[in-house]
């Protein structure tokens, strides 16, 4: 055990030298005060881990001091030392805050016993809050990348529910980070020490999803060979993430509702109720409000889910974070593939702006990820976009957009990144030319000048940017 400051304060001389000599053997640093008053004083001043307190003092009383403790240093663990005439006015003591009673006279194991035990609950108690410190660092607001107006009114909104036991329904498109912000929410809560536990409802049978969300008992369908727990179980007491919640057929819903309701279930092919205190935070790219008028979804269960709605607003509709959410991942491929690449030329970076992201900040992920493994140069310019987007396009040909929305996406894709593209090198063609000179590049190409030199402006051209390079400057903005 490591060495402890552990003050004793008592006014008989032979208690405080007998277990300062008990404790010194310890290799523990021991401060002795015989009256109250100078014992308080030290407390308050010094840097204590446990006090041994007698109750009967001279000047002040014990149970004032340990009161004035409990107040000002709530972190110091009290021993409280008393006859055994007194041992009711210990269990008063422990009542108001005191870790534990020595009656006397005590030997020296049990002063040792009863030392350790205040060390050792000291240790734990710093150690788990050591861990929901951790816990709260790597899934916090800190992890998520965002300082626009839709973001920032997020947090708040989490800030606000993440204490309660409220159920909250994240609502957005695909990869815009759901279970992000659920574990943020399971971080913040009174249950962080606890589990945290995903599902995604759309990668199981309704059958089997009951089985894995309630569990089930030998012997209740073929394979069921011994009882398994459900997630329900496991995670009581803790938050349980239902993602892609809209997938839930109507009968798992009506499970999921009275569970939710009652906090019991029953395992698949059992008889018997389980009780289990859960926390829900459900997800959904659709809207279920629809799904309710269509008769796809249950109503009461709508409603139950969505006592606390959340909108995550998609990438298109937070351009201002896409710089941020850039050199975020930028910065954490570079270490995990061992490769520098300082940034992003101004020309790229525009594009990557500008582009729809309809995969979300998924899709900004994992196209930083793959430039990054591509890279040759420590820019990523305009270039190795254009091959990226080349490479996409290749691998998508040939899938066709299933709704409106799809098909406008598409749509302004081909115009931002193909005829934009093809437009900007007609500019710069242009340009060469007419060796930069905008009058007479816009007479070449039958155009006037006032639409020719917005059409610079908008691919932020200057006169002298003959070529597709970084050093385009923003001389046109």
């Amino acid at each position: 055990m490591e060495p402890i400051n552990i003050l004793i304060i008592d006014d008989e001389r032979v208690i405080c030298n007998g277990c300062s000599l008990a404790l010194s053997d310890e290799s523990h640093l021991v401060d002795i005060r015989m009256t109250g008053r100078a014992g308080l004083d030290a407390i308050l001043k010094g840097q204590y881990d446990v006090v041994l307190l007698d109750l009967k003092l001279p000047d002040l009383g014990g149970m004032e001091i340990l009161s004035a403790i409990r107040k000002e240093k709530p972190e110091v663990y009290i021993i409280v030392m008393t006859g055994y005439s007194s041992v009711q006015n210990a269990v008063e003591a422990m009542k108001l805050g005191a870790f534990d009673y020595l009656a006397k006279p005590f030997s020296d194991d049990e002063l040792a016993i009863a030392v350790e035990k205040a060390v050792e609950n000291k240790r734990l108690k710093e150690e788990n809050l050591s861990l929901r410190q951790q816990l709260s660092d790597q899934f916090g607001f800190s992890n998520i990348i965002g300082e626009s107006p839709g973001i920032l009114k997020i947090f708040e909104q989490i800030q606000k529910v993440a204490p309660t036991d409220s159920t909250v329904l994240l609502c957005g498109e695909t990869g815009t980070g759901k279970e992000l912000f659920a574990r943020a929410i399971h971080a913040h809560s009174k249950r962080a020490a606890r589990q945290f536990v995903a599902v995604d409802c759309s990668t199981f049978s309704s059958s089997l999803l009951e089985s894995e969300l309630f569990g089930h008992i030998k012997g209740a369908f073929t394979g069921a060979v011994k009882d398994k727990a459900g997630i329900f179980e496991i995670a009581n007491q803790g938050s349980l993430f239902l993602d892609e919640v809209a997938n839930l057929d109507m009968g798992t819903q009506a499970k999921l509702l009275r569970a939710m309701e009652t906090q019991e279930f029953k395992p698949v092919g059992g008889s018997l109720l389980k009780k289990s205190d859960v926390r829900i935070i459900a997800a959904t790219n659709r809207d279920l409000k629809t799904m309710v008028d269509d008769g796809n979804f249950r109503e009461d269960f709508f409603y139950r889910l969505n006592v606390f709605p959340v909108f995550i607003p998609p990438l298109r509709e937070r351009k201002d974070d896409i710089p941020r959410l850039l050199y975020h991942f930028l910065k954490m491929y570079c270490r995990q593939i061992e490769k520098r690449v300082d940034g992003f030329s101004d020309d790229a970076l525009e594009m990557l702006i500008n582009n729809d992201w309809p995969g979300n900040v998924r899709q900004l992920k994992n196209v930083v990820e793959r430039l990054v493994i591509m890279a040759d140069d420590q820019i990523l310019d305009y270039r190795d976009l254009t091959d990226h987007w080349d490479a996409d396009r290749n691998q998508n040909r040939g899938s066709i957009p299933e709704t409106l929305d799809e098909l406008k996406s598409v749509k302004r894709h081909l115009l931002e990144n193909q005829f934009g593209q093809i437009e900007r090198a007609f500019l710069q063609k242009a340009l060469s030319a007419a060796q930069g000179n905008v009058t007479q590049a816009a007479k070449r190409v039958g155009m006037q000048r006032s639409n020719f030199s917005a059409l610079m402006k908008k691919h932020r051209l200057s006169a002298n940017c003959t070529e597709m390079t970084s050093k385009c400057a923003d001389s046109m903005k």
